[in-house]
């Protein structure tokens, strides 16, 4: 196996370099730099934040009352209901990012930079809405009775729609290219790599039985993957309903004891993240870097312009395109929010007693030993939370993933079979071999499909702003 990681890792390593060069281009700003991608995806928040009026704000708790089931619509096309493709996105959302990449945040940035993801969180809150209402305004209804939906198909149809077919077809393209490649990577080998690694980490390091058996832990996890996905998006979206809640309650539960047991550091902690996010003291460029790395941080977290999510919000059954929309708030509220606040808290608050913690750590390292100062036996769940995480991810991005490749190939049930297969050997690779120049060209292609969905999300508003004035005339009729 070494002598195959390093053929293909020496063969890829040049293109995977020479993309990531292009896709995490970055600008001096002072003693820090701002990745170009980071801007593209940040500037589009704040225009959907304010063409929308603050609809991540408003429409809140609209929100929560379509999740709840206030104003469910029967009879329209899609398989699941909004609860459980919410569930869905947020599966293939918070991962190892919110354990790890909080933490990574911190050491780089400051507590400031935990504002500023926090601010990214809300921001994208927006770009979620309109790419999520377009995603179920212009899906695909098939055959069968089952639905396609994603950027590729609003790309695609939309732009079409407003005059411009071939770049619509070459955009849509791209994208569904871009997501079959990268959910190899960031939502396939990096995930079950990750949960392995936690696996021997918690039963011995080195000592552990597990420590030479990756081909057995990935071929598990691979068997458990697959008999997930092989029922489709109903079954995707079963397990996230009952995955998720416990997981993310799993997680929270346990950030909370922490941060009572620390809440005498609480006033502290709070005081250093709003030092950090506004004085020119602290790391990586004082309050600038804070700014940057935080933002940095949410959108790798939340996927908020990526587009990812989309295609599973798309699948819900619903008449009315904006429901959608708005449920779609809720995701990278839980995500940023919730998760990655109650992270950064646990980490920030532990900065009171021990100055400087962490300094020789990072990522999920940090987190854990942050968790263990007040609670001995916390890796333990950690490790199992982040597990958990990891297999969400997995099952979600099988879909996005699989959508992606039916666009490319067409719709029928042998291809749909054939990529959950080659999804499925992935994932076990993820355990044996360590192709970091595969999953490094995935992850930068995946951040690059953001270009193009942007840009559609930038033409298409207009129709998202069309739709939500009549959407929002049928619900004052209804209250009435």
């Amino acid at each position: 196996m070494d002598g195959i990681d390093a053929a293909i890792d020496a063969a890829l390593r040049p293109v995977a370099d020479g993309l990531a060069a292009v896709v995490f281009f970055t600008v001096p700003l002072g003693e820090a730099e701002l990745p170009l991608v980071v801007l593209w995806l940040v500037a589009g928040a704040v225009f959907f934040t304010l063409r929308f009026r603050f609809v991540n704000l408003v429409g809140f708790r609209h929100a929560l009352d379509l999740v709840r089931g206030r104003y469910d619509v029967r009879g329209g096309a899609g398989q699941v209901t909004h609860f459980q493709a919410l569930a869905t996105a947020v599966s293939g959302t918070v991962g190892i990012g919110n354990i790890g990449g909080v933490a990574v945040a911190i050491s780089m940035g400051g507590p400031g930079a935990a504002f500023w993801l926090l601010v990214a969180g809300f921001l994208g809150m927006s770009t979620k809405f309109v790419e999520c209402s377009l995603g179920v305004l212009f899906r695909r209804e098939n055959a069968d009775g089952s639905v396609s939906g994603g950027p590729m198909y609003y790309l695609r149809r939309g732009l079409s729609e407003r005059g411009w077919p071939r770049l619509g077809r070459a955009l849509g393209g791209f994208y569904a290219v871009g997501i079959v490649v990268g959910c190899l990577g960031i939502g396939n080998m990096f995930q079950s790599n990750q949960a392995f690694a936690q696996l021997v980490d918690v039963t011995g390091g080195e000592a552990s039985w597990f420590a030479d058996k990756g081909w057995l832990v990935g071929l598990a996890i691979a068997a458990a993957v697959g008999f997930v996905i092989i029922g489709g998006i109903r079954s995707i979206a079963r397990v996230a309903g009952r995955l998720v809640p416990f997981m993310a309650v799993l997680y929270l539960v346990g950030a909370a004891v922490v941060i009572a047991m620390n809440a005498e550091a609480l006033p502290w902690a709070v005081g250093a993240v709003l030092e950090g996010a506004f004085t020119s003291s602290g790391m990586a460029g004082g309050a600038l870097g804070a700014m940057i790395v935080g933002f940095q941080r949410a959108v790798f977290s939340n996927e908020a312009g990526i587009g990812s999510a989309t295609v599973a919000h798309s699948a819900v059954q619903t008449s009315e395109p904006l429901t959608e929309g708005f449920v779609s708030l809720l995701e990278p509220f839980v995500d940023t929010v919730v998760i990655c606040t109650a992270t950064a808290l646990v980490i920030v608050t532990t900065g009171y007693y021990e100055p400087g913690f962490g300094a020789e750590l990072g990522g999920i390292e940090m987190t854990s030993a942050a968790f263990e100062r007040n609670l001995a036996w916390a890796p333990y769940p950690l490790a199992l939370a982040a597990a958990l995480f990891a297999l969400s991810t997995m099952i979600s991005w099988s879909y996005y993933g699989q959508k992606g490749w039916t666009f490319l190939v067409g719709e029928s049930r042998r291809s749909e079979n054939v990529f959950n297969a080659i999804f499925c050997v992935f994932v076990a690779l993820g355990c044996t071999v360590q192709l970091d120049a595969v999953i490094a060209f995935s992850d930068a292609l995946v951040f690059l499909i953001c270009v193009p969905n942007i840009l559609g999300l930038y033409v298409l508003a207009p129709v998202v702003r069309a739709e939500l004035a009549g959407y929002r005339e049928r619900i004052e009729a209804l209250r009435r």
